[in-house]
């Protein structure tokens, strides 16, 4: 009676923990325990059913998914939307399998959406939800990438399928997001916020795409018993079908190699496989479990394990104070790569592993991707939180988001939030320095190599660091500090914007720069009252430069970084500023010029100015397009400013011929 209490008690904080970590998965888009620690918890729950005869209620073993959220329209589904039975034994699928064919497709990563087509026009589109009712999210299912609005079948179809978002859409999203700690964490969580917008400009804009894997209703086709044959008509309609390959159990086995080795550079987030019967009466016959349908299996990679010795916790600082402890281990050979680091997440995750210094830990690739840390064998449990910042000596603490505890920096002056400064130095209009990301620039700070902008051309004293960073290796070090060196030779206006001074963009630098002729100590020296008679100059943009010059440590840190460049005079030809004193808008597309930029900068040098909006002082709006209602044609009719096309302008203005 006794053990049997215990097991209960057991199976109840089990499903406590995976009712949690569920919630915060589906629901929340954050991740609070691995996968791997998720499915070791779950596999425990199953065997202690078994071994009790008894469910709890709430058990994740018979509920499926998140909860609805409330913003959004909710629509109970015709017929439950069930999980898979799971395996990581390629044997076991061939056993499975039997003597029956099958139909063995990539398990995609992404939110699963059901269809649904009425008249050859698309109906409706729903969330899985909790599996019994979902998220009505038809607006934004019409701007997905690759769904057909309209079909050739006249008559109800309803069909299931994975919303995703490739690696290289997540990576080129992530890319224009310069908040570090705004970064969306993987493209499964990306392709969640996506899907469920209220507006569907956004999710129109995330480029995601939708692939079939499973048909559940089309009256009046004969599909011959045969899911394949269902897969084809899909193809036929002009949906995109989740790829698949049609085996027994002779090639099963091969069948799986196969995708193993694909899965490296496979574009979809895939965290699996899914083997389907064929034979669609076969598969019926089977039935169901509470949760499960037996017509199916899904395949996980068994994770390739192995033992190492924790060698450190590396706490690196970001911008926004946040500290995340790395894992830096001895290392181990992992999916055909050498690891020896993995993300330890937060605190409360750190804790849960209990781990020490010396410690022997279990580690493994997430999706055969990510390294993270599976077990801790000795649970030490004597590793220390740092009292202070690594990278400022600053105090630090514990606070804790949605129960999950983390670490900050309490210091407002640490060098590690300097990195918004960094990111626009090295940016294309102002020092220009290719290969580093926003990212590399926070492991740069938070390592401690760059506190002033002058150490960006030192960054050789950290070779051998830098060199072993993961992303970096011998060709891109070489390659950043040739982009390093290139950035010496810099004109002056796009160093003073390097400067990050308040208000002060290229174009007001180009102009305060050209009225100073080049002057810099004059420049420095200059009064608000100065600066604000120049044309374009206001007393805003005045009395921030003034400021900034008229701090010592500002000035300081000017004059090293002067030492480091070598300024590049901007060639002026007097005879030719022939727009001096002219005020210009450039909007919409070009023909002749690669950007707006390009352009802009021929105005310039010729001595005129480009505004961002349409005003009195407006010579003329230059826009291709003079028929649109966009806001500056609008503006330019009411002050009765010229709208040229980008011809005329060239023609009447540059004096080119065409």
């Amino acid at each position: 009676m006794a053990e049997n209490n215990e097991k209960i008690h057991r199976m109840k904080e089990l499903v406590e923990k995976l009712r949690e970590a569920s919630r915060a998965y589906y629901a929340q888009d954050r991740e609070i325990m691995s996968n791997y620690e998720y499915d070791k918890l779950y596999d425990e729950l199953v065997e202690l059913e078994q071994e009790t005869g008894m469910i709890l209620t709430g058990s994740p073993t018979v509920s499926v998914g998140y909860e609805a959220v409330d913003e959004l329209p909710k629509e109970a589904h015709e017929s439950p939307m069930l999980s898979l039975g799971k395996t990581k034994e390629r044997e076991e699928l061939r056993d499975w399998l039997g003597d029956k064919d099958g139909l063995l497709s990539w398990k995609l990563d992404g939110l699963t959406i059901v269809l649904t087509y009425q008249n050859g026009e698309l109906l409706k589109a729903v969330t899985r939800g909790n599996g019994e009712v979902g998220e009505v999210i038809t607006n934004n299912a019409k701007v997905f990438r690759n769904i057909p609005l309209c079909i050739r079948y006249q008559g109800e179809l309803i069909l299931r399928g994975e919303a995703v978002i490739t690696y290289h859409d997540f990576e080129e999203i992530n890319s224009h997001i310069e908040d570090v700690d705004a970064k969306y964490k993987n493209p499964r969580n990306l392709c969640s916020g996506s899907v469920r917008q209220l507006n569907n400009q956004v999710t129109a804009e995330r480029n995601v795409r939708f692939y079939a894997f499973a048909l559940v209703k089309a009256d009046g086709i004969d599909f011959g018993n045969s899911r394949e044959k269902q897969f084809e008509f899909l193809q036929e309609q002009g949906f995109d079908v989740v790829p698949y390959l049609r085996v027994n159990a002779e090639n099963i086995v091969d069948a799986v190699a196969d995708y193993e080795t694909r899965i490296q550079t496979y574009e979809v987030p895939s965290d699996g496989l899914v083997l389907t019967y064929d034979d669609i009466a076969y598969g019926r016959s089977l039935g169901r479990t509470a949760k499960f349908p037996r017509d199916s299996i899904a395949f996980k990679w068994a994770d390739e394990m192995r033992e190492t010795t924790l060698k450190e916790m590396e706490w690196s600082a970001s911008r926004t104070g946040l500290i995340n402890p790395v894992a830096i281990f001895e290392p181990v050979e992992l999916e055909g790569t050498t690891v020896s680091r993995a993300s330890v997440h937060n605190i409360s995750i750190l804790k849960g592993l209990k781990l020490g210094i010396g410690d022997r830990i279990t580690v493994y690739k997430a999706n055969m991707i990510i390294p993270q840390i599976a077990e801790n064998l000795t649970g030490s449990d004597t590793l220390e939180i740092p009292e202070t910042c690594p990278v400022c000596g600053g105090k630090t603490e514990l606070r804790a988001v949605n129960e999950v505890q983390s670490l900050y920096c309490t210091n407002p002056d640490c060098d590690a939030k300097k990195i918004k400064s960094f990111t626009l130095f090295v940016s294309r209009d102002a020092m220009n320095i290719d290969g580093l990301s926003e990212a590399t620039l926070e492991k740069f700070i938070g390592k401690g190599f760059l506190h002033q902008y002058q150490d960006m051309f030192h960054l050789d004293r950290y070779r051998a660091e830098i060199v072993a960073m993961e992303g970096f290796g011998e060709r891109s070090y070489k390659k950043l500090m040739d982009g390093i060196e290139k950035a010496r030779d810099v004109e002056l206006p796009n160093l003073i914007y390097s400067l990050g001074i308040a208000n002060i963009g290229l174009a007001n630098a180009k102009v305060i720069c050209r009225y100073y002729k080049y002057d810099i100590d004059a420049m420095r020296h200059a009064t608000a009252e100065e600066l604000s008679e120049i044309d374009g100059i206001g007393e805003v943009i005045a009395r921030a430069f003034v400021d900034y010059f008229s701090d010592g440590k500002n000035n300081a840190a000017f004059d090293n970084l002067l030492q480091e460049v070598r300024i590049v005079r901007e060639e002026i030809d007097e005879a030719g500023q022939t727009l001096g004193g002219q005020t210009f808008v450039v909007t919409g597309s070009l023909n002749h010029f690669g950007s707006r930029n390009e352009l802009k900068d021929l105005i310039e040098k010729k001595g005129g100015k480009v505004a961002g909006s349409v005003s009195a002082k407006t010579v003329c709006l230059i826009n291709n397009d003079a028929t649109s209602n966009s806001s500056k044609n609008k503006k330019a009719k009411e002050l009765n400013v010229p709208i040229l096309t980008e011809e005329q302008f060239m023609t009447e203005y540059l004096g080119m011929e065409l």
